[in-house]
Parts: structure tokens; C-alpha cells; sequence
């Protein structure tokens, strides 16, 4: 069975599965590294239709306190006002406003990003990576992706200059995602 012939059985709304979803991101540090980091409090829906995928739709609701790089000081400091404002704008939130089957198993999901207060438009390419029963009983599907934005056009523009030249942080942040949803009933 193909991706695509499999899609109309999948018809039905999803909820992101905590415990097997990662919403990661990767930005570059003084230049010549990358730290990565993930959100681990958020809720997401999702609403598939397998005949039609161009009517399917997503929101993601991300706890801007759940930051996490493995390193306290970093993370308080991504609270703060000079990167998440965090105190001001606790959540940071996705809902699709496009959707579009690009090949047999691939697609691209276009909605407004808000994270700061600022929204803009951004496009995930996710492939879908299959679904599967669960020894619950669950239908779960998977969907694997990364989109690149510019944190400056998000009003995050905090940075410091380096002694030998350059910035301490990259302005491209790299968003990644690896879904697992559960069928809801």
C-alpha cells in the first residue's frame, strides 16, 4: 500500500503525542557552533482529511516557559526580555492556513507562526512518515520536518558582538519537528 492510497483511511482529528514529539530548533552560537534546543510543554490538533489533504489544518500551542537546551542559565536567558519575553507572551502558536500534497508522501504546511506577539507566514515541508497501531489500540501517524525562519523578524534581536569578529547568536533559527499524533475517537 502507498502513502497516498493509505490517506483516506486516516481521515480524523490527531493530537500531538507529548511523550513522542519533538519541537526542536537549532541556532548558531559565537559563529562556530549550533545549540539545539526543544519546547517540552505544548498541545496541537490536528484535523486530516485523507481524500482531500488540501482541507486538513493543524494548530500547535508551545509553552514558551518549557524551553530547554540542557543548560539553565542559557534557557532563563531565552525567558527573558531580550529573546521570548516570555512574562509578556507566554505561548507561542502555529495554525495552518494552507496545506498542499507536493509528492506521494510529502507536503507542504504553510500557516501563521506567533511568537512574540509578531505572526508571519512560514512554510513546513513534512513528510509523512506512516501510522501505525499502537498495542493500545491507538492509530498514530507520523510527520517529520524543518523550516528555517529569521528571529529578527519575530522582534528577537537581542545580540552581543565578539572580539573576533561576528555575533554570539545567528539570526536564522532552524525549526524541527518529529510528530507522533494519536487517532482521537
Amino acid at each position: 500500500m502507498t502513502a497516498t492510497t493509505e490517506y483516506p483511511r486516516l481521515t480524523g482529528t490527531y493530537e500531538l503525542d507529548p511523550a513522542h514529539t519533538r519541537l526542536g530548533f537549532v541556532a548558531r552560537h559565537a559563529m562556530i557552533t549550533k545549540v539545539r534546543g526543544a519546547f517540552n510543554e505544548f498541545t496541537g490538533t490536528a484535523r486530516i482529511d485523507g481524500d482531500h489533504p488540501e482541507q486538513s489544518g493543524a494548530t500547535v500551542t508551545i509553552k514558551a516557559t518549557s524551553i530547554d537546551t540542557r543548560n539553565a542559565d542559557r534557557d532563563a536567558h531565552l525567558r527573558s526580555n531580550d529573546f521570548l519575553k516570555m512574562d509578556e507572551y507566554p505561548e507561542i502558536t502555529f495554525r495552518s492556513t494552507k496545506i498542499e500534497q507536493t509528492g506521494d508522501d510529502t507536503f507542504d504546511v504553510t500557516g501563521e507562526l506567533t511568537i512574540r506577539g509578531v505572526t508571519r507566514p512560514v512554510t513546513v515541508p513534512l513528510t509523512y512518515e506512516g501510522s501505525a497501531q499502537d498495542p493500545f489500540g491507538n492509530t498514530r501517524i507520523g510527520f517529520e520536518g524543518s523550516a528555517t525562519i529569521n528571529r529578527k523578524d519575530f522582534g528577537i534581536t537581542w545580540n552581543a558582538a565578539l572580539e573576533t569578529g561576528g555575533v554570539l547568536v545567528g539570526d536564522k533559527v532552524v525549526l524541527e519537528f518529529e510528530i507522533s499524533a494519536i487517532k482521537q475517537a
